[in-house]
């Protein structure tokens, strides 16, 4: 397969201008947050004394970094991240606090972003995912495969993780396409035609086709929006398009239009920002906004105290680029890195936006959680919230998959509080055939008995004979 090739100095000046125009659009934007009327921004509102406002969006970021340098590129998923998210983000804001709350109760990620989480369709996910983004740069598949790890945390099933798939594709894809048009479509070739970040992203693009002001396509977004409320993914997202639309390629223009959009303006600034820094590179940022911020990376919503991050952009954007050709490399990406000119002559954009592996993704339950044993990955779906009631049945589903060329025989053992009922039960016998990706399901009614509130645990122990690795997955239900 022919390879992308990108050269590793210019690699480096859109990973800093990305981080750069994110630093700059939230500082920005920060100042507006939370107004819902539109605002009237040309330039910082704040004297900024050399550096940035501090802005969440950035600092979570810097702990996921963390997590990819400690557990390498393959040992990322939404267990690992939640684990993070415990150690490290102390604030229990909206969503960040329910899926931290969820996970202390004892539910293991996506369920800690779904479990009674009505911030699911907030802007938590979307905001922060640059990350995935530099490290897979040119790799919009890999890049939400990363963002839905990430996004499901606290957000499950909801459209504030279909907000992370399209603009971690938009941002993965920008590194070598700058086509503003062609990265929209990218970006919604990876969510559900019918979710409602898509439907608010198509009203901007429409308003916009047909001449209507940047004005009129807000109200109309805003409109679209309403029952969903404030702070919520798909109006928000859908700004960052009116302000990347309605901006015509200027920097300047672009960031104070989403920002004056309202709502979370620290983060439409601050990710388009980041989208267009990508475009731009360092060198394609005007001056002017860079003079008044600086390098430096202030936070605010992370324990600098337990965790070491990284001080300035330039730090930041060293480490990444430290990790994209381990990324690219251990993951098989169809990009590599060279000290010559970059090559983009077997770039296929249609490629870029095929849904094959964004269908897989969006199609999971946010309700099962899984587990890879190395010879058979085990995935249970509780099939809705872990609530359970005295003596009705609860079914959850039960999945394996063969990941190695042999037939195997598993032994599923059910561990359980006394008295509770398992049908069929407690032990099932499942054969898997001899190829790989073969799979059998089983689906299992859990009754409770004695219940007197409270929390409920259990495990499913796996086992496979003639292979030592013994499986555990955890059961959590509240009475």
């Amino acid at each position: 397969m022919a390879r992308i090739r990108l050269n590793k100095d210019e690699l480096r000046n859109r990973i800093y201008g990305c981080w750069l125009g994110k630093s700059i659009g939230g500082t920005l934007g920060t100042p507006f947050e939370g107004r819902t009327e539109i605002n009237n921004v040309t330039f910082y509102s704040q004297p900024t004394h050399g550096e940035p406002l501090p802005n969440d969006d950035l600092d979570l970021q810097l702990v996921w970094l963390n997590a990819v340098r400690e557990n390498g590129p393959r040992g990322i998923n939404n267990r690992v991240l939640g684990e993070y998210w415990l150690n490290y983000i102390p604030p229990h804001w909206n969503e960040y606090g329910i899926c931290k709350a969820n996970m202390r109760a004892g539910l293991l990620p996506p369920l800690s972003g779904e479990y009674h989480n009505h911030w699911k369709h907030s802007n938590g996910a979307w905001i922060r995912s640059e990350i995935w983004a530099c490290l897979a740069p040119g790799c919009p598949d890999i890049a939400i495969t990363y963002a839905y790890e990430d996004a499901s945390v606290d957000h499950g099933g909801g459209e504030g993780t279909y907000a992370a798939l399209f603009t971690a594709a938009v941002e993965s894809a920008a590194f070598v396409v700058h086509d503003r048009d062609e990265l929209i479509r990218i970006g919604l070739s990876k969510i559900p035609g019918e979710c409602r970040v898509a439907r608010a992203v198509n009203i901007a693009i429409e308003a916009y086709e047909s001449g209507k002001s940047w004005q009129e396509a807000r109200q109309l977004v805003v409109e679209d929006s309403a029952d969903l409320g404030w702070f919520q993914a798909p109006a928000n997202v859908a700004f960052v398009i009116i302000g990347w639309l309605y901006g015509e390629g200027d920097f300047g223009r672009s960031i104070c239009t989403a920002v004056n959009c309202g709502d979370d303006t620290d983060c439409t600034g601050a990710t388009l920002g980041a989208i267009l820094g990508i475009i731009l590179g360092k060198q394609g940022i005007p001056k002017e906004w860079i003079e008044p911020i600086g390098d430096r990376i202030v936070t605010i919503a992370i324990d600098r105290g337990s965790i070491r991050v990284p001080s300035t952009l330039q730090e930041l954007t060293d480490q990444v680029v430290e990790q994209v050709p381990l990324v690219l490399g251990t993951l098989g990406a169809p990009v590599e890195l060279t000290d010559g000119p970059s090559d983009l002559s077997c770039l296929d954009t249609t490629r870029l936006r095929d849904s094959s592996i964004a269908r897989k993704i969006w199609s999971r339950s946010p309700y099962a959680i899984s587990y890879d044993f190395t010879h058979t990955v085990v995935t249970l779906d509780y099939n809705r919230e872990p609530d359970v009631k005295e003596g009705e049945p609860f079914q959850v589903r039960v999945t394996l998959e063969n990941k190695l060329p042999d037939c195997r025989h598993a032994e599923l053992v059910w561990h359980l509080p006394d008295g509770w009922i398992v049908s069929p039960g407690p032990v099932n016998h499942v054969t898997l055939w001899n190829y790989a990706a073969s799979s059998t399901t089983l689906d299992v009614d859990i009754t409770p008995q004695g219940l007197r509130g409270g929390t409920y645990r259990g495990f499913l122990e796996v086992h496979a004979q003639g292979r030592p690795t013994v499986g555990s997955i955890p059961l959590v239900f509240f009475g």
